[in-house]
């Protein structure tokens, strides 16, 4: 079929996509924390995990499950919860942190590898119900469920490329030298404050009601 049939709706997706990438949330969060504390590697690794997880929500979203989970109040409470779970238990980790950072930005506190900062990404997006939230909107009212599979994966892609992108940005930006040196002085303040903060995200989302 031609992509040109689709060319409204995937405009659409795309401009909801971008924004949804941009708005700001656990996602951004996680990759400033990253970027600011392990360097500019690990906040382009997050980034990559969080790419990653967006092929989660697309694979339940094409196979028909997003359907289901916004009417079933247990699935959606359950990725609710763990949500929270996740952002309440990082959160303390970062509250409690009583690392340093030295004049080229480099952490005292353990290295994240590769791996870990690609799973930080990936679990903490995947673990999002604001991301479950919008795949659920966007597949349920935006995409027509006769779409084929494959203009539903170009979607994905979209997505995808939306987040990574942006959130690269969002890591290069933290990650410079010149922000770094600033952040340096008060590394231990600002480590209390993102902590808080995902502390705080995370009793947010335990406790919104179910939409």
């Amino acid at each position: 079929m031609d992509i040109l049939n689709y060319l409204p709706e995937l405009i659409s997706v795309s401009v909801i996509a971008i924004f949804m990438a941009i708005s700001p949330g656990v996602d951004f969060i996680m990759i400033s924390r990253n970027s600011m504390f392990h360097g500019r590697q690990s906040g382009l690794y997050s980034a990559l995990g969080i790419g990653l997880a967006i092929w989660i929500h697309v694979a339940y979203s094409i196979a028909g499950l997003a359907i289901i989970i916004s009417k079933s109040i247990v699935l959606f409470s359950l990725i609710k919860y763990m949500g929270a779970a996740y952002l309440i238990y990082i959160g303390y980790k970062t509250f409690t942190s009583k690392s340093k950072l030295s004049a080229e930005g480099v952490s005292s506190e353990p290295k994240l590898s590769r791996f870990g900062a690609v799973k930080l990404g990936f679990i903490t997006n995947a673990l999002n119900p604001k991301t479950t939230l919008f795949f659920l909107s966007l597949f349920t009212q935006v995409v027509n469920p006769s779409t084929p599979v494959w203009v539903q994966l170009l979607y994905g892609l979209i997505i995808c490329l939306a987040h990574v992108v942006w959130f690269s940005i969002v890591s290069l930006f933290f990650s410079h030298p010149a922000l770094v040196k600033k952040f340096n002085t008060h590394k231990q303040k600002i480590e209390k404050v993102v902590g808080s903060v995902l502390i705080g995200f995370g009793v947010k989302v335990a406790i919104s009601g179910n939409s």
